[in-house]
């Protein structure tokens, strides 16, 4: 843990290593301090968790500052509830001193790491906490976005509770009745001095949204810039409700057999098993109410067509000449829409496959043009407390490996001063034919040529970027189950 925070203000530091910022530093003029408000148990850490991997997903460098963390380091064994109390003056002094702490650190991510969100996740239940918060913000010159979670459902209290404090580090070995007692006590605690925002008088002039009952009703109050109005589009799409995603890549393609990169062939014979063996698989699930999405290439609605259901061709789902970083932007829409949806099917394409699946699993910008995505294999996602779990699932049905591994460090074969997110498959025609058709590069605001922005020595030796579809050899899907660990709760 960083050193307290130190008295005194003064000017804010220069943004060190500011070359080195995300491509995506065009959608936001200065820091932002996202403030969490809300008793606990509200979601308030779902929220963040999620918000914060949108943001990293669309190129926005976020991190979460949990301050539940802060205190468990400052007091290693919880005890009961009267931790909580607004009468405990001891324990109130650790709280607020973990905040400052926590501020520190959130200062050096927006100051010295480059990062553009930092994401404060604690009850800040009082207007004397949220006007310390405000003051540190405002030494420092960074935005202040606040987002306050209402809940009085008590059913969704309880299963909160259930899901995500039992497995708290604050209770070790605890039976859930005695964790729910605790923790119900906890909440009175906050009550006490709860000020939630006022939206007419005394906060009227901040920015904030308010989510009242898991998204039942939303309040927004001066939303000031771009990146705050993305933030509340998407706070107002998510869900919680129980549903499972499932992502596949169409059946193999007769082009995937020779090798060929993009064009509109349609299957090949195992393509065409694959489709018959996902019916089979989709029938067994007994899915409520599955959508399925496709692209509106052959090979994806060939194998949809088998299913024997009704699907939806999404354009933004073909199969592009681009780069990741274009193609994230790009499928933007689709995770918004699955975030509202329930169960959804999506068949798509390898890049296309791979730009989805490092959003719900929360990979970074350099792992993703190198997730494995083997055809004929399914993924199924499932949205769990902080994380999402996933299970690989193959169809039995053999294909072609259209895989290629992350270069080794001592590979030249990347072309100078080109990192993996950026390159593109800058040769492409619908047919595949020999003939290749050059395109010109357009640069959209805030994403210079790299000429510009200097060499790039640590990129030159990590070999070619795997191309967006291809063919070669043969491949066993493997089985595999793994669950974003969550890192406990907010509460301060």
């Amino acid at each position: 843990m960083s050193a307290a925070l130190r008295g005194g203000g003064g000017a804010p530091r220069g943004r060190a290593g500011e070359k080195q910022c995300s491509w995506a530093s065009y959608m936001t003029n200065s820091p932002t301090l996202i403030v969490m408000i809300g008793l606990p148990a509200r979601g308030k850490t779902y929220m963040s968790k999620k918000l914060t991997r949108y943001l990293n997903w669309i190129g926005v460098p976020t991190r979460v500052f949990n301050l539940g963390v802060y205190r468990r380091e400052a007091v290693k064994s919880y005890k009961s509830y009267d931790f909580f109390r607004h009468d405990n003056k001891e324990a109130m002094e650790i709280r607020k001193r973990c905040a400052l702490v926590a501020l520190e650190d959130v200062k050096s991510y927006l100051l010295e790491e480059c990062g553009q969100i930092a994401v404060f996740d604690a009850t800040n239940t009082t207007r004397e906490r949220r006007d310390l918060i405000l003051n540190f913000a405002k030494e420092n010159a960074f935005k202040v976005f606040f987002v306050e979670s209402v809940c009085d459902d008590p059913e969704v209290i309880a299963a909160n509770i259930l899901e995500v404090k039992v497995s708290s580090p604050d209770y070790p070995e605890r039976h859930r009745e005695n964790v729910m007692d605790d923790f119900l006590k906890r909440i009175e605690c906050y009550k006490v001095t709860y000020q939630p925002l006022d939206p007419d008088a005394y906060d009227k002039d901040l920015s904030f949204i308010k989510v009242i009952n898991v998204g039942q009703r939303f309040l927004v109050n001066r939303v000031q810039d771009y990146i705050q109005s993305k933030i509340v589009y998407y706070l107002m799409n998510i869900h919680v409700q129980p549903r499972t995603i499932y992502l596949c890549r169409h059946g193999e393609s007769e082009y995937n057999l020779l090798g060929r990169i993009g064009g509109d062939s349609g299957l090949s014979p195992r393509g065409k098993q694959f489709s018959h063996a996902l019916k089979k698989f989709i029938e067994e699930q007994e899915i409520v109410d599955l959508k399925v999405w496709t692209s509106q290439l052959k090979r994806t609605i060939q194998t949809a067509e088998c299913l024997g259901v009704l699907y939806e061709q999404w354009k933004i789902l073909n199969e592009i000449d681009a780069s990741y970083q274009d193609l994230v932007q790009r499928l933007e829409p689709v995770i918004m829409e699955l975030e509202r949806q329930g169960n959804v099917l999506v068949i798509s394409h390898q890049a296309v496959m791979r730009c989805l699946l490092a959003y719900f699993l929360d990979k970074s910008a350099d792992e993703l043009p190198y997730l494995r995505c083997p055809l004929h294999t399914i993924f199924k996602l499932t949205p769990v407390a902080y994380g999402c779990k996933v299970e690989t699932i193959s169809m039995g049905v053999e294909a072609v490996n259209t895989h290629r591994e992350k270069p080794s460090l001592n590979s030249h074969e990347l072309p100078s001063r080109q990192s993996p997110v950026r390159m593109r498959r800058n040769s492409f025609t619908p047919r595949a034919s020999a003939d290749t058709v050059k395109r010109p590069r357009h640069h959209s605001l805030g994403s210079k040529p790299l000429h510009l922005l200097g060499p790039l020595p640590s990129l030159d030796a990590r070999g070619p970027l795997p191309s967006l579809e291809a063919g070669e050899g043969a491949e066993q899907p493997q089985l595999e189950v793994s669950v974003q660990p969550p890192e406990g709760n907010a509460c301060l």
